[in-house]
């Protein structure tokens, strides 16, 4: 183990006395840098936010904040991490601290460091600046600025959606982001920006009993699935560290893939778009940039920034949850999953991935390796998510739609829905009573008590089976009011 270590604040630190399933959190905290805090081991309250450095498209770093407390701590072997006292010092505070500490913005103080880690990395984000044109063209003012959601200073608040603070409340904590400037001339962290981030290092941890592999290659990850179809695979973690954390599973071996570089590709072509497995959602989206307008709607409604830049869309749809964000919307835009093994490639309808509660079409020696979205794309498409907080929180029940319009008749029509069902469905008795009629009220009427009928809805702790029913014959409604067409009664 002693050859296993990481850049922490600047410092190389060996790792000594980690187990495959020890998490950062409790590593760092384990050297004294006690600033990570355990505030819910699932990554929902941000108390244990550290940054990360990651590569750039350009070849540079930027300083991502992720949950520490669900990231395996060998996993950032070779890897360069700051926590909060990697920041400033009481002597010599970062100015996020310092702006943090001036406004008020602490007062219990334990999820401080948290905050300020996710602060920090919106601070040091390229572009950031370009902001204050967005806020200066919003129409709506708040306290006297411009968009609730942007500062003067191109700060975004959305940058702090998965940290939560029980006492302080965010007046003062959105002040101090507000108040922050630019990273002064000579500040380390800013100009480690400009070097590329630390590339993949292969790992082994562990005897039989509790095994952490990161592969060197693709080839060698899938010998390792073939040879022990029982490993689980580990991407971003933000699945893997809940079962670690909150249900005490212990996997003999875990096989880290995000890294790979043939899961990690983007093409854009004429028939298709291609989105490699191991990107984050994060990536996805900054990738995209735009091209996939269904998706665009998504991205910010899923769960966290600090999830989302851990969170891979493979692994979103390899965990097959029924509540997965990302399956209504990829089923809706009748995207594939690309799977591979030794023994080669195969394709599945994303439609037919789906095979059980929790259980899919992959084999156990196969990895999703890509998703690939057709082209061209339907001219209407929406995402609607119900559930109790709008921002870092789980469906109740999810509906995406893409619908093609022939002059105002409905030409096709895909829906996906998540939280009806134990997996993901697509709504094919909906989309047939929709096809071939005019998209006016009256077809929308009808269309929206059919799929007020999809699925089997359950109760549970978030959202009853009839309120989940609802929902869905709203949500089309919903969308028909959103979208009137010239010359088409409303």
């Amino acid at each position: 183990m002693d050859h296993i270590g990481v850049t922490v604040n600047g410092r190389q630190r060996p790792m000594v006395g980690v187990s495959a399933h020890t998490s950062a959190l409790d590593w760092l905290r384990g050297i004294g840098l006690t600033g990570c805090k355990e505030g819910c081991a699932e990554g929902e309250c941000g108390a244990c936010a550290v940054l990360l450095a990651t590569p750039r498209d350009d070849g540079g770093t930027d300083w991502t904040a992720v949950n520490a407390c669900l990231v395996p701590a060998v996993a950032l072997d070779g890897q360069e991490v700051v926590t909060a006292e990697g920041l400033g010092t009481p002597e010599q505070p970062h100015e996020v601290q310092e702006r943090l500490a001036e406004a008020g913005g602490s007062q219990c103080g334990y999820c401080t460091p948290g905050f300020a880690c996710s602060m920090a990395g919106e601070f040091y984000r390229l572009g950031r600046r370009a902001g204050e044109a967005d806020a200066a063209d919003a129409a709506d003012t708040v306290d006297g600025r411009t968009d609730a959601h942007h500062g003067p200073n191109g700060f975004d608040l959305h940058a702090l959606a998965g940290n939560l603070c029980r006492c302080t409340g965010y007046r003062p904590i959105r002040d101090a982001a507000f108040a922050l400037s630019d990273p002064e001339s000579g500040d380390p962290l800013a100009e480690r920006r400009d070097r590329p981030a630390p590339g993949a290092v292969a790992t082994r941890l562990g005897d039989d009993g509790e095994r952490f592999v990161r592969p060197a290659s693709l080839d060698e990850a899938l010998e390792l699935l073939r040879d022990e179809p029982d490993a689980v695979l580990a991407a971003g973690t933000t699945d893997w560290g809940v079962d670690v954390n909150l249900r005490g599973r212990r996997a003999p071996l875990t096989i880290a893939i995000e890294r790979l570089p043939e899961l990690r590709t983007f093409e854009v072509g004429d028939a298709s778009i291609e989105l490699g497995a191991a990107l984050s959602l994060s990536e996805v989206q900054h990738r995209l940039d735009g091209r996939i307008p269904l998706l665009d709607e998504l991205f910010p409604l899923f769960a966290s920034p600090l999830i989302r830049n851990r969170a891979t869309i493979g692994g979103n749809l390899g965990t097959a949850s029924p509540i997965g964000d990302t399956s209504p919307a990829l089923l809706a835009l009748e995207a594939r999953v690309v799977l591979v093994s030794a023994d080669g490639e195969r394709e599945v309808d994303l439609a037919d991935f789906f095979t059980g509660y929790r259980t899919t079409a992959r084999r156990p020696d196969e990895l999703i390796r890509s998703v690939r979205v057709p082209l061209p794309l339907a001219g209407l498409a929406s995402f609607h998510k119900i559930s109790k907080r709008r921002f870092d929180d789980i469906s109740s029940v999810a509906v995406a739609f893409a619908i093609d319009l022939d002059d105002g008749v409905v030409a096709s029509a895909r829906i996906g829905l998540g939280g009806v069902a134990a997996t993901p469905i697509r709504a094919r008795a909906t989309e047939a009573a929709l096809a071939g009629r005019t998209w006016d009220r009256e077809t929308v009427r009808d269309a929206a008590s059919v799929l007020a009928t999809e699925g089997t809805p359950m109760s549970d702790h978030r959202a009853s089976a009839e309120y989940r029913s609802l929902m869905l014959g709203t949500a089309l409604l919903k969308l028909h009011r959103s979208t009137p067409l010239e010359g088409v009664p409303a």
